[in-house]
């Protein structure tokens, strides 16, 4: 089992694949998913984070991507409701889970 310092590690790990993808793609679709994935989520829960993203979304993908990247705490909290979840597909999510075991777990 993950201890919160390796979840958030993963967390931050997910979320720079993330932007390479977003930053190799000049459509950025994925962060058009995220905004409409962050206005879905915003009208079913009633979360200070996913209020917090709709603001940040609403600006330019440079800002954007500072404050997914952000290393702080706040930026660790943030990304615990991150709705850039549906950005990697499944297959790259696992990958990314298994490098970060084989350099985590025992």
């Amino acid at each position: 089992m993950k201890n919160h310092l390796q979840i958030d590690e993963r967390s931050l790990l997910l979320a720079r694949a993330i932007v390479r993808k977003i930053d190799s793609d000049p459509k950025r679709e994925g962060l058009s998913k995220a905004r409409r994935t962050c206005r879905r989520w915003a009208g079913e829960h009633g979360n200070p984070y996913i209020r917090e993203w709709s603001s940040i979304l609403e600006g330019p993908w440079p800002l954007i991507r500072e404050r997914l990247l952000d290393p702080s705490e706040a930026g660790t909290a943030l990304r615990q409701t991150n709705p850039f979840a549906g950005v990697l597909s499944p297959r790259e999510r696992w990958a990314l889970y298994r490098e970060y075991g084989k350099r985590h777990d025992p």
